[in-house]
């Protein structure tokens, strides 16, 4: 932008899940990560000298970073400016100008509806503070990871379910945790969620005031969600009946998530002829990491497995 002689940035600010620590990673690259790039509102003038709509803020950015190098095109979007990767992820720059107005400072998210008050770092500091009010902090975000990794879990899903910010939310309203058994705290806070969802799915924004992260009511994305949580907890029911061992909860389990890690775990386990101890389920053994990867399940047969 020094070059194209535009405004400066005063700041850049990582925010998402990148920032709250809750990423997850997709074997096909398909994740973003988010940037807020931030100005002063006296700097976003216009040709005419009047102040930049949060739209042309919007192109220019996006006109900055064009620099002709990207396979795909920077695209100006809803609520911010996305860059694309050859590799398959990329990066949304949100734009934000800095209003300073009779001693009182604020920020205002360049968005498809104007100017709107927003800083990306509210809601960071939101959720560190549910997340520390919580019984178990990183119990909290582990069930985060697994909450969107299931809404992910599928490919056809991934653009028709909730976004991470709104389970992020409804994980801050609803979880059930328990730090001797993660299957429990999951299917718990799962239930929890699903019904929540099922009496109203509009999520309101946790710092804007009057604002949603949901739109209209029904909100067919946390619809779709709720009802992907009622199949998963139908997946899980046969870990309640009598006589249920640990076979049938870890595929229980892989159906939620479908994957085959569980039951790979458990003929591991039988060539090794060890038995597990640790009921849980490993947010770095779903993301892949074997090494953090404890037990899904109780060892014994005949016991609740959730």
């Amino acid at each position: 932008m020094d070059t194209n002689d535009l405004p400066k940035a005063i700041e850049h600010v990582s925010q998402g899940s990148y920032e709250m620590k809750t990423m997850l990673q997709d074997q096909n690259n398909d994740y973003d990560i988010d940037d807020g790039v931030y100005f002063d509102k006296e700097d976003l003038v216009g040709d005419r000298g009047a102040y930049m709509t949060s739209l042309q803020a919007r192109q220019m950015v996006r006109d900055a970073m064009d620099d002709g190098c990207f396979k795909t095109p920077p695209e100006v979007r809803s609520n911010c400016v996305r860059i694309y990767y050859s590799a398959g992820y990329y990066v949304d720059k949100p734009v934000y100008r800095r209003v300073e107005e009779d001693g009182a400072i604020w920020f205002e998210l360049a968005s498809s509806s104007g100017w709107k008050r927003s800083d990306a770092r509210d809601v960071s500091s939101w959720y560190e503070e549910e997340r520390n009010a919580s019984s178990d902090p990183i119990q909290f975000r582990r069930i985060n990871r697994h909450l969107k990794k299931h809404a992910k879990s599928r490919n056809s899903w991934k653009s028709r379910s909730l976004s991470g910010f709104g389970i992020s939310t409804l994980l801050s309203e609803q979880h059930h945790l328990n730090s001797d058994r993660e299957d429990e705290a999951l299917y718990y806070t799962m239930v929890a969620i699903r019904n929540r969802l099922t009496y109203n799915t509009v999520i309101d924004h946790p710092v804007t005031p009057n604002d949603t992260i949901t739109s209209g009511s029904p909100d067919a994305k946390a619809a779709f969600f709720r009802d992907k949580l009622s199949e998963a907890i139908d997946h899980l029911a046969p870990l309640f009946e009598y006589g249920c061992d640990r076979e049938t909860a870890l595929k229980c389990w892989d159906k939620v998530f479908n994957t085959t890690f569980f039951i790979e775990r458990c003929e591991s386990d039988n060539e090794s002829n060890s038995a597990l101890a640790a009921p849980a389920i490993s947010s770095g053994a779903l993301l892949g990491s074997a090494a953090q990867a404890a037990g899904a399940v109780n060892d014994a047969g005949g016991g609740r497995h959730a």
